[in-house]
């Protein structure tokens, strides 16, 4: 498979604190790559500055051949990078239709066959179609945050924290709805639950201290007890 995003060395610093001192890794195509590490470890920096919510200072990020690292956010986003933030960012007073209109950058044909495509994953957001977004639930909102990032064309998305404060039944049709929407465009993942990061992850990135301590196979820090202990708190 061949990378699609490739950060080397990025530091960023969020006013005087030096939240990345080192992140390095590479996401491939048709994959789910994982950021895992304890809290504050500096995975959601590490999304944001992919998308130049919080600009790397040094390092360099490069997606699909071309260096981004330095670029306004609404142009990586036009470039083909979809963004799910850990507080969903939906519209509460909107409705689930609206919500999704005003994602789309473009209505046409293509983005009206993912908006039923996304609709097919989460038949909830078809139930409530007409109904605000801040009626929904928690689990509800999550996949309307994750539908009005797929209905563009994006090449890759990012995903911060899906299963967090969802139901274990919920958790399960996200996964489910994360391992199909890998069919049609690549994924960065953090997550906490390590049960459904090592189920639907390709491959990991831990990241300790805003630095980058190893990558590889998913497989692999399944069986790897001892990096799971140190950079995971989990046997």
């Amino acid at each position: 498979m061949s990378s699609l995003l490739k950060l080397e060395n990025v530091h960023t610093f969020i006013g005087q604190y030096h939240i990345l001192q080192g992140v390095s890794f590479e996401a491939k195509e048709g994959q789910v790559s994982v950021l895992l590490g304890r809290n504050g470890a500096g995975k959601t920096t590490t999304l944001k500055t992919i998308l130049g919510l919080t600009p790397a200072t040094t390092g360099s990020i490069v997606f699909q051949g071309q260096n981004i690292t330095k670029k306004a956010t609404h142009h990586i986003a036009l470039n083909g990078i979809g963004y799910v933030p850990e507080d969903q960012g939906i519209f509460g007073a909107l409705t689930v239709e609206e919500n999704i209109k005003v994602a789309m950058r473009k209505e046409d044909d293509a983005a009206y066959a993912r908006q039923e495509y996304v609709l097919e994953l989460f038949p909830d957001l078809k139930t409530y179609w007409k109904k605000d977004g801040g009626y929904l639930s928690g689990g509800q909102k999550q996949m309307l945050s994750m539908a009005r990032a797929f209905v563009n064309d994006s090449k890759l998305l990012l995903i911060d924290e899906p299963s967090k404060g969802l139901a274990p039944v919920v958790i399960e049709k996200v996964m489910e709805a994360i391992v199909e929407m890998k069919k049609q465009t690549s994924i960065i993942l953090v997550e906490q639950n390590f049960m459904m990061a090592s189920r639907i992850g390709d491959t990991y990135t831990l990241i300790d201290d805003g630095e980058t301590v190893q990558s590889g196979q998913m497989s692999d820090l399944v069986q790897n007890d001892e990096l799971k202990r140190k950079y995971l708190g989990i046997g």
